[in-house]
């Protein structure tokens, strides 16, 4: 038996390694054949020597040619790649098609058939073809043979797990965050076959089966949850990873007690905004044990860190967001792939933008400059990157992992929350969700796959453009101050321009102009997160109260309160603590706003809450200004340049989604609405401990605290789409159906 058993292992052990060669000598042969008929086509490169050979000789010089470069890319290119992690990340990038047409024309020297020669510019583009046409074979024939697909897996699993000894039975948990995306628009999408991945786990039949086609089973659940009033991905992902985001009024904000603008995107305001929330928390954070934090603002507490602000400032080798890239880069297949997804992406936005600005498409703003250059970064580098850097924890067995992809989120920020650049956006996000599911297939551990995003975004118009004057000119006027007749633009706060400038080692943003010794009558300091926009006084070292403001600037609180543009301004007062303003003197306390909600009562339920919750920040503004909202379209005006804007309340950006797997405890209780992204934290570490420790039954009954303020009852989807809850035919780990898997498997990269 023993002998038989020797026999088998030895068999097994020789087919593998023949179907290993015969896999290689396929993948010499045909890049063989591209660079024979690459030097058939392109006049600047040639296999023959001046006097002309044989076709034999010819193909004798390709082959040794395509082995030299082969060997080359595989030996070479990791050692290159690591000594370049000195070079920005972008950079790298924009590099790849001239190293790897270095290693072809090294290639071409070192033929030992002394012949073939190659201009170093065409040497750019035969390498770039004959590793993309090298690379797309190998995974062909790595799909049709499922036996080394797996064994593929499973080697990078067992080399990444070399140094540790854990291969645990519990779950893991991967938390993938779609930065921007709204519920309705992933109701949109699912309903509309954009994303197949998350339809499949919906147990959403396929739209082009037709009406009648059957209902799958169901393995997650989908929910909506509600942002605090500062809606975007500083406040909620520092609540989410860190439990807390208290004193976190906006994306930026000026203290006056430290004379700073702090901004969430900024390395060294994201590195103090987590201290805080440690200090405030005492625990280091939802990934502490066993948690890898991947292309976040912050850490989570985790160990493994990758493309995380917060620690990019660090001098530490292990901390530079930069070095997140080689594990990616080190593959010249995989360098040259998103090279030439980057180079499209940017084709792509050139071209639509130029589409739009033919067609007179309002409302648009500008996309000229380098943001095409920062699209492609979010949308092909740093999904890519990211979702390499998270396959990578699963096949390393990790416990928790959670990764922000951004790409979403920058282009609806131009393009609008739902035109058909975001549309095609979302197709390739879910790509990347049909990857994570097939390779979790392989880890070694079961995981369940989350889904959520961390607000959702609004259309509209910007107010400039609608009123032709920023709310900063707006402010000055109502100070009486002179108004320049050109406008200025304001910052925009996409997160992905965090990222490009952290790879870039270029700072966030240039540091605030607010003067180190003011003046008795220093000029308001006004800033936008969207459609929230703050005005601070530098010169008064207290939040000012409408009294002191009116005394100072008697026109300006009513010129803002009565502008079409506005919705409502939040102050403090000297008599009811705070009051928000509207129009047409419109003044309520914020204790009566659950009486008379005024100003919020197209806002919707629960915005008094969050009003007065920001209301008792430390650092609050001295007028926090929410600009106008339509109930009817959804519509806001951000005081950015920005067409799809998150920041304030008003409508989607209020609303985004958390899709879980069934057989996670629902995080609602009683049918109450999730509200704040503390209260997903909490929800989140419940989910943890139950993998961190003995395992529950599922059927046993577990309670998640609610928030300490009253929620009310879960409003109806406005998209006329219901919600969709638990229910039954979940799996017993979370995974994707077959179907989808296969779908997954078709998909071959996140590209």
């Amino acid at each position: 038996m023993r002998e038989a058993g020797g026999r088998r292992v030895a068999t097994g052990r020789w087919r593998r390694i023949g179907s290993a060669a015969w896999r290689s000598v396929t993948v010499w042969a045909v890049s063989t054949l591209t660079m024979l008929v690459l030097a058939g086509i392109l006049p600047d490169f040639r296999l023959q020597s001046a006097d002309g050979d044989s076709a034999t000789r010819i193909a004798v010089t390709a082959a040794l040619g395509a082995g030299a470069f082969g060997l080359l890319s595989a030996l070479v290119w990791p050692l290159l790649v690591r000594a370049l992690l000195l070079v920005p990340a972008l950079v790298l990038g924009l590099l790849v098609f001239f190293l790897n047409g270095s290693l072809l024309l090294l290639a071409m020297r070192l033929n030992p058939a002394g012949r073939g020669e190659v201009a170093p510019e065409t040497a750019v583009v035969v390498a770039a073809v004959m590793s993309a046409v090298a690379s797309a074979t190998g995974a062909a024939l790595a799909v049709r043979d499922d036996d080394a697909y797996r064994r593929r897996l499973s080697r990078l699993a067992a080399r990444r797990r070399a140094r540790t000894d854990r291969c645990p039975g519990t779950p893991g948990t991967v938390f993938i965050q779609l930065d921007g995306v709204g519920h309705d628009v992933l109701v949109h999408a699912v309903d509309h076959g954009l994303m197949p991945t998350v339809a499949a786990w919906l147990g959403v039949p396929d739209p082009a089966d037709g009406p009648g086609a059957p209902t799958g089973t169901a393995t997650h659940g989908l929910i909506p949850w509600r942002t605090d009033w500062s809606s975007q991905t500083g406040a909620s992902q520092l609540g989410i990873l860190h439990g807390s985001n208290h004193d976190v009024p906006a994306f930026r904000w000026y203290e006056k007690d430290t004379r700073e603008v702090v901004v969430c995107n900024r390395p060294t305001s994201a590195a103090e905004l987590q201290r805080r929330a440690v200090a405030r928390t005492g625990g280091p954070g939802l990934l502490a044990l066993d948690g890898a934090s991947r292309g976040n603002l912050f850490s989570g507490g985790a160990d493994q860190l990758a493309l995380v602000l917060s620690v990019s400032a660090r001098r530490g080798r292990e901390n530079r967001s930069r070095a997140g890239y080689f594990a990616y880069f080190s593959d010249p297949a995989n360098a040259v792939r998103t090279a030439l997804s980057f180079v499209a992406e940017v084709s792509r936005e050139i071209t639509q933008s130029t589409r739009s600005r033919l067609r007179h498409d309002r409302p648009r703003v500008s996309r000229g400059g380098l943001y095409p250059l920062v699209r492609a970064f979010a949308t092909v580098v740093e999904r890519d990157v990211v979702v390499a850097a998270v396959l990578g924890d699963m096949l390393a067995g990790r416990g928790a992992v959670y990764a922000d992809l951004v790409a979403y989120d920058e282009v609806a920020h131009h393009s609008g929350p739902r035109s058909g650049d975001t549309e095609r956006v979302l197709t390739r996000l879910d790509r990347s969700l049909a990857l994570l599911a097939e390779v979790a297939e392989h880890a070694p551990r079961p995981y369940r796959i989350v889904v959520l995003s961390d607000h959702g975004q609004s259309p509209g118009e910007t107010f400039l453009g609608r009123y032709g004057l920023s709310l900063g000119n707006l402010v000055r006027a109502g100070c009486g101050l002179p108004v320049p007749r050109r406008a200025h633009r304001t910052h925009s706060g996409a997160e992905a321009r965090a990222a490009v400038r952290a790879a870039l080692h270029r700072p966030v943003e240039e540091p605030s102009s607010v003067p180190d010794a003011p003046t008795p009558r220093a000029e308001p300091l006004v800033l936008a997160s969207g459609n929230l926009g703050l005005v601070s006084f530098p010169d008064v070292p207290h939040r000012m109260t409408r009294q002191e403001i009116d005394r100072r600037h008697p026109a300006l609180l009513s010129t803002l309160a009565n502008h079409p543009g506005i919705g409502f301004l939040l102050v403090a007062d000297e008599e009811h603590g705070g009051v928000v303003l509207g129009a047409r003197g419109l003044a309520v306390p914020l204790t009566e706003l659950d009486r008379t909600p005024g100003p919020l009562a197209d806002f919707g339920p629960g915005a008094a809450d969050a009003v007065r919750r920001t209301h008792a920040f430390p650092h609050v503004a001295d007028i926090m200004v929410n600009s106008w909202y339509d109930p009817q379209s959804g519509e806001v005006l951000a005081f950015e340049e920005q067409i799809g804007s998150h920041g304030g309340l008003g409508g989607d950006q209020n609303r985004p989604f958390l899709l879980h797997p069934l057989d996670l405890p629902d995080p609602r209780t009683d049918g109450a609405e999730l509200v704040g992204a503390e209260h997903l934290h909490r929800v989140f570490r419940t989910w943890l401990a139950e993998t961190e420790g003995p395992q529950i039954p599922l059927t046993a009954t577990r309670t998640i605290r609610t928030p300490p303020t009253a929620v009310p009852p879960e409003e109806p989807d406005r998209g006329g789409h219901p919600s969709r809850t638990a229910g039954s035919g979940s799996t017993s780990n979370g995974r994707t159906p077959r179907a989808s898997s296969d779908r997954a498997r078709t998909s071959g990269s996140a590209s």
